[in-house]
């Protein structure tokens, strides 16, 4: 990596850190600047404003978010042909992965960019709420697999159902920051995997 790309790195690792801890509008360019070590030119060198900041810290955080789909659910495929089968095991391997994070989730960037939508542009809005359609697209497909061989027990909406998946996760960000319960976001995977094991059963006959 060239040095001017390991300090983009070091500028984007340090802003992410303080962001989730304190939001956007805690975080100040001039503390990063500090926190750094570089110049004010430096800093603006690689980042023309805290908007810019902004979108690329959110990028980087969508594109990480899909390796991590992309390799945990890819493996479930590999190792499962059934596709409700694949599914609930991917979730167990997400599940897992969360729970070896030694002080539990960091945050969600897409999360604090809701809270905070005043301060940014339409365009790290629409950045935003493509993240949101691209997980929603991600899972239906999975949800549209799974449809196809099995009947629910309940008429559900697939695109809604693929949105509580990331609802889950969300969620259990917040639930496990707030109780300062790392392990709840993981055991809230587990409780979903559950349930849609259940809502594929095959309904008991009287």
């Amino acid at each position: 990596m060239r040095k001017g790309e390991e300090t983009r790195t070091r500028i984007l690792d340090v802003a992410e850190a303080a962001v989730l801890q304190k939001g956007f509008g805690g975080t100040s360019i001039e503390e990063l600047i500090a926190e750094t070590g570089i110049t004010k030119s430096g800093f603006f060198y690689h980042f023309r404003d805290k908007n810019e900041l902004a979108k690329a810290l959110l990028n980087r955080y969508i594109e990480n978010d899909e390796r991590i789909y992309d390799e945990i659910f890819s493996r479930a495929r590999d190792l499962m042909d059934d596709p409700l089968q694949s599914f609930l095991l991917g979730l167990k391997l997400l599940s897992e992965l969360l729970s070896d994070l030694p002080n539990g989730h960091p945050g969600c960037l897409v999360a604090t960019i809701c809270y905070y939508e005043r301060l940014f542009d339409r365009e790290i809005q629409e950045i935003n709420r493509q993240a949101a359609l691209t997980w929603r697209r991600r899972f239906r497909g999975m949800f549209d697999d799974i449809f196809a061989v099995y009947t629910p027990r309940e008429h559900l909406d697939v695109d809604q159902l693929a949105d509580m998946v990331s609802t889950v996760i969300e969620g259990g960000i917040v639930l496990s920051k707030a109780l300062k319960e790392p392990q709840s976001l993981p055991d809230q995977i587990l409780v979903f995997r559950s349930f849609v094991k259940l809502l594929f059963q095959p309904a008991q006959r009287a």
